[in-house]
């Protein structure tokens, strides 16, 4: 146990460093750990690698949405929750948005860890029952906001277009550079949700970041992380979804200007519970759905309950220190707002660059553009979420 408790530790200071630093995901991290595992492994052993690994994401879930709130930048897990955290930070409010979300995110690791349990005995069962009809339950969720929105053809149009992007994007991924941790997600996601808002986002001032507590009561809270764990448990166990398309579900459920507070804690139940439940997926079918179970599979994992101790474990840590963090709101007051954006989109596109390559750039370009169309025509950012529901739609019915 010494070993796996080292582990957590290290996966939560890493965990920890990839959720501040726009653009880096767990992933990331994970390959960067695996690069060094030759050397590692002999000195640490397997279990503890693991523990690493797997704290690594679940910390990942909880404090990635700290650049989220302060700069709009959004990861695979963040694509849609950083819209209402940013605005909260505009408001004033950036030190509630980040404890909204990590409050959310605690609920879905007590929730998601005793339905984990479950699940291990029946996903083996009810899996070929399943996977044919999640391409159904996009096309009714995604066509259900389409037909309640304000302009339901202009909606539908940023949606398909979207859509095209990322099915361009996935279908020529395999021209970006393959550095540890790189993805076409980054560009895609960074030019849709991030630079494409702060592009023609407000100048002037940071306001002043007040902390005047939670202004969500505890059954409200309750009732906003349940629908998120379930979405995250639902896109956890089911082929081909992703934290944006638990978030894309949730839209359906809350509305992102008017409940923003309610979104952002089911949104963080969902991350965490995604990650939890992505483990058993992986020991009950042996699926690996996301970069750290593909480098799992490659040791000699512990049992089950072990490493859903450590994830457990290294949740609790990662949720202190997000409330921890959160405090240092007051050291964006006065700043130049055009500044900061200017530097981060900076950052970003040097990321992009390093990472991804000439592709990649050009993916960024591109969905910078499309992803301008929502304001210029003043309709919400969340049909831009076609890029990744309809490669997993066309997917589903084997057609991509």
């Amino acid at each position: 146990m010494i070993g796996i408790y080292a582990g957590i530790i290290c996966g939560v200071f890493l965990g920890t460093v990839s959720g501040l630093v726009p653009g880096i995901h767990a992933n990331t991290m994970a390959g960067l750990l695996m690069g060094v595992s030759p050397v590692l492994l002999p000195l640490t052993g397997p279990y503890m690698l693991a523990a690493a690994l797997f704290s690594t994401l679940i910390t990942h879930t909880f404090v990635d949405i700290i650049p989220a709130t302060y700069f709009g930048l959004p990861d695979p897990d963040t694509a849609l929750a950083v819209l209402p955290a940013h605005e909260l930070c505009i408001a004033g409010n950036a030190e509630e948005a980040i404890r909204l979300s990590a409050l959310g995110g605690l609920w879905g690791l007590l929730c998601a860890i005793p339905l984990s349990v479950l699940a291990l005995c029946c996903i083996g069962v009810l899996q070929s029952y399943l996977d044919w009809g999640i391409g159904l339950i996009l096309v009714g969720t995604m066509g259900f906001l389409i037909v309640m929105s304000e302009a339901p053809g202009w909606a539908f149009s940023v949606f398909m277009v979207s859509g095209a992007l990322g099915l361009f994007a996935f279908r020529y991924d395999f021209l970006i550079w393959h550095l540890p941790g790189s993805s076409i997600l980054m560009p895609l996601l960074s030019g849709l949700f991030g630079i494409s808002v702060l592009m023609v986002s407000s100048g002037g001032l940071i306001p002043v970041q007040r902390f005047k507590g939670l202004s969500c009561t505890m059954k409200k809270t309750i009732k906003s992380a349940i629908p998120g764990t379930i979405a995250g448990l639902l896109v956890g166990w089911l082929p081909g979804l992703s934290n944006a398309s638990a978030n894309a579900l949730l839209s359906s459920v809350f509305s992102i200007r008017s409940e923003k507070r309610s979104y952002l804690i089911a949104t963080g139940a969902s991350n965490t519970a995604n990650a939890i439940l992505g483990l058993a997926v992986f020991y009950a079918i042996s699926r690996e759905r996301n970069g750290i179970m593909v480098i799992l599979a490659s040791l000699q994992i512990p049992p089950f309950l072990t490493l859903l101790f450590a994830g457990a474990l290294a949740g609790l840590c990662a949720y202190l220190i997000t409330i921890l963090l959160s405090r240092a709101s007051g050291l964006f007051n006065g700043l130049d707002a055009r500044k900061i954006s200017f530097l981060v989109i900076g950052f970003v596109v040097l990321l992009c660059a390093f990472l991804t390559g000439p592709f990649g750039l050009c993916i960024l370009g591109l969905s910078i553009l499309v992803g301008m169309v929502p304001y210029l025509i003043e309709i919400p950012r969340i049909y831009c979420i076609g890029s990744i529901t309809v490669p997993v739609i066309l997917y589903s019915f084997g057609v991509f």
